[in-house]
């Protein structure tokens, strides 16, 4: 991992009212697709197989080498907000310097969204 913040996307999420294929049309590889139009320079964006958290679709992970990892769940696909919001999740991970973004600075939607939050690798 490079010192980057990442953007990870699982590009197997879709909603409950999605088919299971095609695959590419899942609403995890189309938020992947979306991100990457907005080519963030300062970010990376890497799809993810799968995180498991069916549940909450889109899930996304934040992640930079020596960093805390947060989990987040309940992008939208279609929505251009959720890119937005992803992006500046990303931004704040990546300008805080162990990657613990506090309460108080997160967005009312990443609040909400967040799964998980694991330390930093040794």
């Amino acid at each position: 991992m490079s010192n980057k913040t990442t953007i990870q996307v699982c590009v197997k999420c879709r909603t409950a009212a999605e088919p299971k294929e095609p695959r590419d049309q899942r609403a995890g590889a189309r938020f992947l697709r979306a991100l990457q139009a907005a080519a963030p320079q300062d970010l990376e964006i890497v799809p993810v197989e799968c995180f498991n958290i069916c549940k909450r679709p889109v899930t996304l992970g934040f992640a930079a080498s020596g960093k805390w990892t947060y989990l987040y769940g309940d992008f939208s696909a279609d929505a251009p907000e959720s890119v937005t919001e992803a992006v500046a999740a990303a931004r704040a991970h990546a300008r805080s310097h162990d990657g613990f973004i506090p309460i108080d600075e997160r967005s009312a939607f990443l609040r909400t969204a967040i799964i998980a939050r694991t330390p930093p690798a040794k």
